[in-house]
């Protein structure tokens, strides 16, 4: 996917205007305080941008079969359009928005941030609809949704922590854009990725033990592979689930 590329422009860009390729991976930057987490290649793509924030690299990893852009407007994802609740453990996920520019990370405010992922029995809905391109009530918009990041550049949504399927770790999709009215879109794409032994801890549990533990480890997922360390979330026990906050800030011009 593109690096919050305008998509209607096909152009080049200049080492000072762009972040470079890593291993085929396009990459984001997110403001946060881990820097001792940056690998010295990954540092390097952003070394000749003059920064005073502290800021590592995020990459962008593909969007995957299962992205419809049904603009649910929601908060709270958990339901289908029809009302049906997936049950699960709650997860609370916040995105904190930075746009880097010449001198800081500062808040995004105003970008789109669309959130999908499977439910505890490893299915995401509208897949029938994808492949056939009819539309079930039933299985319509259950763990999908957006919100509009705030002034400070958050946005939050209440999920459940995901199930797993053959193939793949444990994961959530997301997508950032910038607002429709702005001269220019642009858009980011990746992927979010859970500590192996909590994915073990709550796929303990009910509803998810009903279909054992099946999920692979992040290391033999190909696709984590190619950056996923650094889209890792650092979960901390909320209520009856967990909490998360995703900082991340991007680059456009």
């Amino acid at each position: 996917m593109n690096w919050f590329i305008p998509s209607a422009l096909n152009r080049s860009f200049t080492r000072r205007a762009s972040l470079r390729f890593l291993g085929g991976t396009l990459l984001a930057v997110a403001g946060c305080q881990r820097r001792a987490a940056v690998s010295q290649e990954s540092w390097s793509a952003i070394a000749q941008v003059p920064v005073t924030a502290a800021c590592v690299v995020r990459p962008s990893q593909t969007e995957g079969p299962f992205f419809v852009d049904q603009r649910l407007n929601r908060s709270d994802i958990r339901s289908s359009t029809d009302g049906k609740l997936q049950t699960g453990t709650p997860l609370r996920l916040r995105f904190q928005v930075s746009h880097l520019n010449q001198t800081a990370c500062v808040p995004l405010p105003g970008a789109i941030v669309d959130v999908w992922h499977c439910n505890a029995e490893g299915v995401y809905s509208d897949v029938e609809a994808l492949r056939s391109g009819s539309r079930s009530t039933s299985d319509s918009g259950f763990l999908r949704g957006y919100q509009e990041t705030a002034a400070d550049g958050t946005a939050e949504f209440l999920t459940i922590y995901p199930g797993w399927y053959p193939g793949r770790a444990v994961h959530i999709h997301f997508k950032i854009r910038t607002s429709a009215q702005s001269e220019q879109v642009y858009e980011f794409t990746s992927q979010l990725y859970f500590d192996d032994a909590l994915t073990d801890q709550v796929h303990a549990q009910p509803p998810y033990n009903q279909r054992g533990q099946g999920a692979i480890r992040n290391t033999e997922d190909g696709i984590f592979a190619r950056g996923g360390s650094e889209l890792l979330l650092a979960v901390t026990p909320a209520d009856a689930g967990y909490a998360a906050t995703f900082e991340i800030a991007l680059q456009f011009t």
